[in-house]
């Protein structure tokens, strides 16, 4: 590690849980985040300033002037941009230092697998079901840790799906095929502290997850209530028939 790289994240290397081996495998890490949005935006934001060394943003849209209330890493002067470039500057801006791959397409099969499988961490800060049971079903085959979040209205939830651990559920343990109630913000509306909320959350949790500290929230789903300002824990269990998850084999000790 270099001196300026010392001295730029010289505040979490002096906590004893991370110190300078944590940040390592932090510069080290190689994290998919798939959704340039509400939860995207700040997750990524955190990740590239605390020092993930690659980060993989993915995102199909183009900023519109109704994102500006919430998805911060974008401004009026990006409206009609690609997200993925809009963030891109943002992201470079807080450290030039990230390396960055852009993905300004909606990735399916197998590409979405190629994509996965050589991550260290996958982030779904997406807003559609059938994205997210793609998701989960190529963290499944690629044996690489899911951060799951999820935000609307004034509601929001954070999880960890993690398949290198054989008690761990997944995304389809938690909803089924046809829960495909539309999450959208654009018909439900959303608070903008709320997104920030949960991304920051992710961005913890895949830090966590990255450096090896801490306990992720495997097996945990916490979900916030931000009308009351209350947070709610459920334990959550692996599906023994879920569909996705139970034909997975057990991993090798």
């Amino acid at each position: 590690m270099q001196d300026q790289q010392l001295l730029r994240y010289s505040r979490q290397i002096m906590l004893p849980e991370l110190d300078v081996a944590g940040q390592q495998r932090l510069l080290d890490a190689s994290v998919l985040i798939v959704g340039m949005g509400g939860l995207g935006c700040p997750l990524a934001m955190y990740l590239a300033a605390a020092g993930v060394g690659h980060l993989t943003i993915a995102d199909d849209d183009k900023v519109e002037l109704t994102n500006l209330q919430r998805q911060i890493a974008h401004g009026e002067k990006d409206i009609g941009k690609a997200k993925v470039e809009s963030a891109a500057g943002t992201l470079q801006g807080l450290n030039p230092d990230v390396q960055l791959t852009l993905l300004n397409k909606r990735l399916l099969g197998v590409e979405l697998e190629q994509a996965v499988s050589n991550k260290t961490v996958v982030v779904d800060a997406t807003d559609n079901f059938s994205t997210r049971f793609a998701i989960n079903a190529a963290c499944l085959k690629a044996r690489v840790p899911l951060v799951s979040g999820a935000a609307i209205r004034m509601e929001g939830q954070v999880t960890v799906f993690d398949s290198r651990n054989d008690d761990s559920p997944c995304y389809q343990c938690l909803y089924q095929e046809g829960d495909d109630e539309d999450a959208s913000c654009a018909r439900n509306g959303v608070m903008a502290p709320v997104v920030g909320m949960i991304g920051t959350l992710q961005a913890m949790e895949t830090i966590k997850l990255v450096s090896g500290i801490g306990d992720s929230l495997v097996g945990r789903l916490l979900l916030l209530d931000a009308f009351a300002m209350q947070w709610r824990e459920l334990r959550l269990r692996r599906d023994p028939h879920c569909p996705a998850c139970s034909q997975t084999p057990a991993s090798p000790r």
